[in-house]
């Protein structure tokens, strides 16, 4: 494995680092609800201006046409300094839109996702249907031109904000499972439509989504009905190398060795020991991130490349934040401080973006042929 970026990529990773200078008060890789919202917006709109929302789109689109090393730069660095996380609406939405959108959707939808100036929040998850989006029942009815969209979303983060929800619904049986999805774009604003929040343990607001009779027009719709599988799988699958970046895996470890520094505790010998055992997890999930990277690089799938990185980094964060609990308290877990905040803030990366028994899955049923349910 090629451990190195090429110069042009190390060039513009030290672009970034200058580009962020100018907005160390975004601090929004970690969601706090409320306190960050102005200056997320104008770090989006600042990214839109260099077009770095679409570095990867192709130029027909108005992107920049570059390999997916570059977005992995943009957001590792992002990620580093704490400032912000991809957002969905110039990812996995538009990316999917340029892939099998009409001429129109990309006309009318590309140019503000671009900018950073058009939001997008996933409507994947349900009560009964998590990480299981096959069994989901969220349902739309062809009437003439437009749908009828009955049903409940959850846990949908960012809804209260969004301009539009990426909803995946059922337009067949409900035993035909993932064959039967069809991907809907929703205006936020349509009638009946219900956002409730739901508080998580790290600040963040999810929410709870109903659809009362919602109308959507056809022209809304992504792809062929009951085509949507397909479709997110592909838009998932070109997403992975910038959902769960190393840098801040590394950065939660140096703050809590730091932390540890300050306390005093950096002596105590089960302290190192523990350190040097986390040292290696650390190394473990960076070595991981660039075995992703390397098949994104070379054109191969990477679904159990991204299922090893996103289990290995997420569950390695709550080790990193679970030892100053271990061995710092009661400072450790005084609320409000950055370190007890490290570990609330863990417990949900092994929950969003797929749960660590979903990944489990994955990588037992595509690298250990291990029988799983379709």
């Amino acid at each position: 494995m090629d451990l190195t970026l090429d110069p042009d990529l190390e060039a513009f990773r030290t672009e970034v680092r200058r580009f962020l200078h100018d907005f160390g008060e975004a601090d929004a890789f970690f969601h706090h609800e409320g306190e960050h919202e102005v200056a997320t917006r104008r770090l989006n709109r600042a990214l839109g201006e260099r077009n770095w929302l679409a570095l990867t789109w192709p130029e027909e689109a108005g992107g920049q046409a570059k390999s997916p090393l570059y977005e992995f730069v943009l957001w590792d660095e992002m990620a580093r300094a704490r400032a912000a996380r991809p957002p969905l609406g110039a990812g996995i939405v538009a990316k999917t839109i340029v892939a099998f959108g009409t001429s129109e959707q990309k006309a009318r939808l590309l140019p503000g996702l671009r900018a950073g100036e058009t939001f997008f929040s996933l409507g994947y998850s349900e009560p009964e249907a998590g990480s299981d989006l096959g069994g989901l029942r969220t349902r739309a009815v062809l009437d003439g031109d437009r749908y009828i969209l009955n049903g409940e979303k959850r846990w949908t983060s960012g809804a209260h904000r969004a301009d539009y929800l990426w909803v995946l619904c059922r337009t067949g049986p409900l035993e035909a499972r993932a064959r039967a999805l069809t991907i809907l774009i929703v205006d936020r604003r349509s009638p009946g439509i219900t956002i409730s929040p739901i508080p998580a343990i790290d600040g963040e607001r999810f929410n709870e989504v109903r659809f009362d009779d919602v109308i959507v027009p056809v022209s809304n719709r992504v792809g062929e009905e009951n085509g949507a599988w397909t479709l997110i799988s592909e838009a998932l699958a070109t997403e992975r190398h910038v959902q769960f970046p190393p840098a801040r895996v590394r950065q939660d470890f140096d703050d809590v060795v730091a932390w540890l520094r300050e306390q005093g505790l950096t002596d105590d010998p089960v302290v190192r020991y523990r350190l040097a055992d986390l040292a290696v997890d650390v190394a473990e999930a960076e070595a991981l991130a660039l075995a992703m990277l390397e098949a994104v690089q070379n054109g191969r799938p990477v679904v159990v490349e991204a299922a090893c990185n996103k289990l290995a980094g997420s569950e390695v964060c709550q080790r990193v934040a679970r030892l100053a609990g271990d061995v710092g308290a009661p400072e450790a877990i005084v609320r409000g401080s950055l370190i007890e905040y490290l570990w609330r803030q863990s417990i949900s990366e092994t929950i969003g973006g797929g749960t660590s028994e979903i990944m489990r899955g994955i990588i037992a049923g595509n690298a250990l042929g291990l029988s799983a349910r379709a």
